[in-house]
């Protein structure tokens, strides 16, 4: 029997391509069907979740979970990601580098920011780096005539900012925490502020006027949503 996005509480955006809003820090995990295939877009904030995610994706798939596109590393976004072994993960150039050696910065931001700490410690230790790396945009078929592209468009709310834009009638644009709609979006000290509305002008440029842009937290906007964002960042940070 098929399964719906609606009844396993995701939200259609296309045919083919839907998200969920994950409790606790209102993250998105995308999804992306393809023949066959099945491409995650980011993993959760615990092993935990990201079995229970694969297992959702999965079954709206009807196989495995092949591919996982990680938009940037914080612990809310990529903690979850062992629990996709036998996928391909992808990421930004120099992702691996923060996945690989900044674990204990992962895990005390981790609890800091309410997971318990043995989740914190568990997901950690199981970290494995990105080995598909993107340094610019790079297209990905996953065949029965789906194609997505990921695009490096960052520095911004990382070093390493990766989106995912999945053409289609309405293209829909993955854009990780580059673009927050349920609050203001969040600089930490691995941001990069002044290179912010630079990322959010290729993003726009990417996407076009008229497509459906996926935040990393909150309801799903449109560009005028997006270009407002990218000026108020424009000023908060002093940069054009």
């Amino acid at each position: 029997m098929t399964v719906t996005w609606e009844e396993r509480g995701w939200e259609r955006l296309a045919t083919g391509v839907g998200r969920c809003r994950l409790p606790g820090w209102d993250c998105t995990a995308g999804l992306v069907l393809g023949a066959d295939t099945a491409l995650m877009v980011d993993a959760g904030s615990s092993l935990g979740e990201g079995a229970r995610l694969r297992s959702a994706a999965e079954e709206l798939a009807g196989g495995r979970v092949t591919h996982l596109a990680l938009t940037h590393t914080h612990f809310d976004h990529v903690f979850g990601a062992a629990a996709f072994a036998g996928a391909a993960v992808y990421a930004a150039v120099g992702a691996e580098a923060v996945l690989a050696g900044e674990r204990d910065a992962l895990r005390h931001d981790a609890v800091h920011h309410g997971l318990p700490a043995a989740d914190a410690e568990e997901a950690a230790l199981a970290l494995v780096p990105p080995r598909h790396l993107v340094s610019g945009e790079r297209t990905l078929d996953l065949g029965g005539g789906r194609q997505v592209l990921l695009a490096n468009v960052g520095p911004g709310h990382t070093a390493h900012d990766l989106v995912v834009l999945v053409p289609g009638e309405r293209e829909v644009v993955f854009c990780g925490d580059l673009v927050e709609e349920s609050g203001e979006p969040q600089a930490g000290p691995d941001a990069v502020p002044s290179r912010w509305p630079a990322a959010l002008d290729r993003l726009l440029a990417l996407g076009g006027e008229d497509a459906l842009y996926v935040p990393g937290h909150g309801a799903v906007v449109d560009a005028a949503f997006v270009r407002r964002q990218r000026d108020a960042l424009a000023a908060r940070f002093g940069v054009s």
